[in-house]
């Protein structure tokens, strides 16, 4: 049997999840319809996503249509979520992209397109929603056309015409490919069937869909749909055109590959969701960074997951025994360019405090769990303060949390107001050092340093002005271990990613005793001793040095109808932000430009009644760039390394 890892992607309440209830009802995968307002659809199971009605964890449903298992990957719309997509993305074959018959392309339409094109995923239209009164699926498929397509060079190939649209009993009609506008459109990209078509025999139904399917394949045809997934209008057309058309699983190397989208925690321990690229998985088989034995496999079917024995390429299988599994990484090899990025760090940061201080220590078990299924959440924790912060990209996704956390873990929180995240960059050069004959320190290491800057992006540079063999290799470890501590938390508070730090003293303590009796580390030095000192120089260092706080700025693009220019261009400048460059696309203005991170939202939030609904904002983190006037500081976690006393006390030897 083949398969196809489809995913269906769309604006909040476009109805991806009730197609993709109605798909499987139609295809027996299951014997009643769930509804999205009564909660009760398949792959929205979590508590939240039904109350919600919103999709906040990928979920995978599957069904057979003849020899092809579809296996449909439900995805989140909210764009507080798009992480969430992206990762979805680096499993799919294939991709159908819903949008509402009423309300034709939105804002995360776009943006999910723009990430369907960026990464190579072919992909199919459907025009939900067409018995909605106010349903016109001639004008989205218009407005597809222009918003869409047109800028990405894609041409549309009309799959269905829509019968009395906008009421209870639209239906839809299907339309061959061997037909003339269909042919027309094909032609226009494939020689040999041009060919075919001017000098005969006549292009053919078999010949055709050799044609679209190649053509939908490399993203030059976008096949568009319609149908009702509430009434099943159209849908069963939808059903036998996807294993059609769109590109099924091929394995992609013959070694053992795939990629951990997914984590879950239960009582049976960490259960990791996994698709394959290529090679083989069964069970007893290790796997994973640690070469950790798999004790448990089961796959996507139609009848649910169900036990396997063995895991072929282009399988989505559950697995246990990766304790150490974490979402984005690979089992087994990894293939060069299948994921094409990782999403930029969220830019937002909030603490989370429980309602009851007495369940603070279930708080951070929850929030360590949920940061394993979520890298991105990026917890940063506070012991002194018995404080943990948690990265973010919305209030949205704030509420979420703080809903999970309650429902999943029995723990209700609050948050803190949403505070930008800054960086640290280096000033200048700054050194120091301490000599353990000297005494000046309880640890028995001798350490130097002298930080400078490096370039954005080089991260953590160390070097070396001492022999390599001057300390043994485990003393080298923790004192790169104790820098990095150091510079986590720069002179005011907020992280330091580029460094150059050079080690230029460097001295031990050999292992000693009294004569006869065991180690004793009050002669001797130990790995904690240059962790501990490490911090302290470090910051001495940077004293000299000097930092400068830099806030995120966010590169965005952003498309306006003609007549919100003016409003629009005065609201970026009054906060804070550049227009680069301004263009004409599709039918509409497109702003390009750069914005402080801490005004993206008092932009969305003014967007819409300037530009009657129809504003696109897309922006993500590109640069850090000096904070103007007093620089903000984040409140330290743990002791401040400058203030020896305490330090020393709080890090005794």
């Amino acid at each position: 049997m083949y398969t196809l890892n489809l995913g269906i992607l769309a604006h909040v309440d476009a109805g991806k999840t009730s197609l993709t209830e109605r798909l499987l009802f139609e295809a027996g995968a299951i014997s009643e319809l769930g509804s999205v307002d009564a909660g009760t659809t398949r792959t929205d199971s979590m508590d939240i996503e039904r109350r919600r009605g919103i999709t906040v964890r990928m979920n995978v449903a599957s069904f057979a249509v003849g020899d092809v298992q579809v296996n449909l990957i439900d995805t989140p719309g909210h764009s507080d979520f798009i992480a969430e997509v992206e990762r979805s993305l680096a499993v799919l074959d294939a991709a159908v992209l819903v949008v509402s018959a009423v309300e034709g392309v939105q804002p995360q339409t776009v943006v999910l397109w723009r990430v369907l094109r960026r990464l190579a995923v072919p992909v199919m239209i459907f025009i939900n929603k067409i018995d909605r009164q106010g349903a016109d699926p001639d004008r989205v498929r218009a407005e597809i056309g222009r918003r869409l397509a047109a800028g990405a060079g894609a041409r549309l190939l009309p799959l269905t015409e829509v019968l009395a649209a906008g009421s209870p009993g639209a239906a839809t009609r299907p339309l061959g490919l061997a037909g003339p506008a269909a042919i027309d459109i094909l032609t226009s990209a494939d020689d040999r069937l041009l060919g075919a078509a001017v000098e005969g025999p006549a292009v053919s139904e078999a010949m055709a869909l050799r044609s679209a399917r190649a053509q939908v394949g490399r993203g030059a045809v976008v096949p568009v749909a319609a149908g009702s997934a509430l009434t099943g209008a159209g849908v069963r057309d939808l059903l036998a055109t996807l294993p059609r058309l769109l590109p099924w699983a091929r394995p992609v190397t013959r070694d053992l590959s795939g990629v951990i989208y997914k984590i879950e925690h239960g009582e049976h321990g960490t259960l990791a969701h996994c698709r394959l690229f290529g090679g083989e998985l069964r069970v007893r088989d290790r796997a994973g960074e640690r070469r950790e034995v798999i004790t448990s496999l089961e796959r996507s079917t139609p009848h649910g997951w169900a036990a396997a024995s063995v895991a072929r390429a282009g399988d989505v299988v559950r697995l246990r025994g990766i304790a150490a599994a974490r979402t984005g990484r690979w089992v087994g090899a990894a293939i060069p360019g299948r994921v094409t990025r990782q999403f930029p760090a969220p830019a937002l940061e909030s603490v989370v405090e429980p309602a009851d201080p007495a369940r603070r220590g279930r708080l951070f078990a929850a929030l360590r769990e949920l940061a394993e299924a979520d890298p991105l959440i990026n917890l940063r924790v506070d012991e002194d303060r018995s404080e943990i912060a948690v990265s973010l990209y919305g209030e949205v996704q704030k509420e979420v949390i703080a809903d999970l956390l309650h429902e999943q873990f029995g723990v209700a929180v609050t948050f803190r107001p949403t505070v930008t995240v800054h960086v640290e960059r280096v000033a200048g050069t700054g050194a120091a050092h301490a000599l353990m004959a000297e005494q000046t320190t309880p640890y028995k290491a001798t350490l130097g340093f002298r930080v400078e800057p490096a370039p954005v992006g080089a991260g953590l540079v160390c070097d070396l002005e001492v022999e390599r063999g001057s300390m043994p290799p485990a003393f080298f470890a923790a004192t790169w271990e104790g820098v990095r501590i150091g510079l986590a938390q720069g002179l005011s508070g907020w992280a330091i990613p580029d460094a150059r730090v050079v080690l230029t003293h460097a001295g031990y303590a050999p292992r000693q005793s009294h004569m006869h009796q065991k180690f004793n580390k009050d002669f001797s030095s130990v790995g904690a001793d240059f962790r501990n000192l490490a911090p302290v120089l470090v910051h001495e260092a940077l004293r000299q040095a000097k930092t400068v706080v830099c806030e995120p700025v966010e590169a965005f693009h952003l498309e306006i109808p003609a007549g919100a220019l003016a409003a629009v261009t005065v609201l970026v400048a009054r906060l804070s932000g550049l227009i680069a460059d301004t263009g004409a696309a599709a039918g509409a203005l497109t702003l390009t430009g750069t914005l402080p991170t801490r005004s993206v939202q008092p932009l969305l939030a003014q967007l819409p009644a300037l530009t009657s609904g129809e504003g696109v904002f897309t922006a993500e983190v590109g640069h850090y760039t000096p904070v103007t006037g007093p620089p903000p500081a984040r409140r330290r976690t743990g002791p401040d390394p400058l203030d020896k006393e305490v330090w020393f006390r709080a890090r005794p030897r």
